[in-house]
């Protein structure tokens, strides 16, 4: 059979555009097809979880939409606690938490989208949390664990009480009522929070590294991260902690660590994380990291959200299995990282940290 010069052409084209979209493909985590797109993914992908991870993850799923749009993904930004009690109880492919699950958590199971126990957990939105206040005037104040410490457990209650004024020579702070504003619902945010308080600060901070605010420590709650930058927001003499993406105008705390006072950026927070291990006693491809809160080195930030993407290693619906495998692929890719740095003001992970999430993502099944 004779295949005309337009035919032939056509042909070639076609086989040429195959190979193109085959490679992007194999870097997004997509695969080619007929949907007009280059991708032949298809079908409902629901997860969440982490509202420190929201404007990512409003980014994330742009992104992978677009290039694949046959899927359609669904977020919910409940909070960490309410993402993995989802995601353990089967209604959700996959969770965003500001912690991994810990052992015993993992042990006990089960996990009900899961045909094993076994899980993928990946440290993909790394950012700062920024302690955020609210004083007529005074946009930047320096603060050691100490300080932070008797200030959320209402043991310093005004703002020029002397143990501030020593800190931050120079500041004219009123003498005005401090309200200390909490999250009321069960947050990663304040996991890592108090974690780095309960390291730091174990005499000043006695209530250990926990998820759910004691009642006994008093102050005002606020749910999820909109509601508690709302209440610092509209407060007076307020201070809180939140993803520093939402800091916006509201004075922000500088972190003693060694001799200096760091603020929070991006970079601060990538450091930390490359001065740190990866926890023991996990399952090859359960990338939880063990943060040094109490280094010293120049320049780290100490009160950093590492936010995780949770997932089955074998998923009883193999549906979920392919759109959890391209989507966390699209997230962790330098593409990916990038537009939440862009969208939310996170830290790119490092192409050393990459290198080792690449390995558990390609796992999933």
């Amino acid at each position: 059979m004779k295949i005309s010069t337009s035919t032939k052409a056509l042909v070639l084209g076609g086989a040429a555009l195959l190979a193109l979209t085959s490679c992007a493909a194999n870097e997004g985590g997509s695969t080619t097809g007929d949907n007009g797109d280059g991708s032949s993914l298809t079908g409902t992908l629901v997860g969440g979880g982490a509202s420190s991870q929201g404007s990512a993850q409003e980014a994330w799923i742009a992104g992978f939409q677009i290039a694949n749009e046959g899927v359609n993904i669904n977020y919910d930004p409940a909070g960490s606690g309410a993402g993995r009690e989802t995601f353990q109880q089967g209604a959700s492919a996959f969770a965003g938490s500001d912690r991994a699950f810990d052992l015993e958590e993992i042990a006990a199971g089960p996990f009900a989208g899961c045909s094993t126990s076994d899980l993928v957990e990946i440290p993909a939105y790394i950012s700062p949390i920024a302690i955020i206040f609210n004083i007529e005037g005074v946009d930047s104040l320096n603060m050691d664990s100490d300080l932070v410490a008797q200030i959320f457990s209402g043991e310093i209650t005004t703002w020029n009480d002397p143990a501030i004024a020593a800190l931050n020579e120079g500041v004219d702070l009123p003498d005005l009522n401090i309200t200390a504003v909490h999250r009321s619902d069960k947050s990663g945010t304040t996991g890592n929070f108090t974690e780095y308080l309960a390291a730091t600060a174990p005499d000043s901070w006695t209530a250990g590294s926990i998820e759910e605010w004691p009642s006994e420590l008093g102050g005002e709650g606020a749910a999820q991260t909109s509601g508690l930058v709302d209440a610092v927001t509209n407060g007076v003499g307020t201070i809180g902690y939140a993803d520093a993406s939402r800091a916006g105008d509201l004075g922000t705390v500088k972190i003693k660590v060694g001799e200096e006072f760091v603020a929070y950026s991006p970079e601060a927070a990538a450091a930390i994380v490359d001065h740190s291990s990866l926890e023991s006693g996990r399952g090859t491809n359960d990338l939880a990291v063990e943060l040094d809160r109490t280094s010293t080195e120049s320049g780290v930030y100490p009160i950093v959200l590492v936010s995780y993407l949770i997932g089955c290693e074998s998923y009883a619906d193999a549906a979920n299995a392919e759109l959890v495998k391209a989507y966390f692929s699209y997230i962790v890719s330098e593409e990916g990282q990038q537009t939440a740095a862009e969208a939310a003001g996170s830290a790119p992970i490092s192409a050393d940290l990459r290198s080792k999430i690449e390995p558990a993502i390609a796992a999933i099944s």
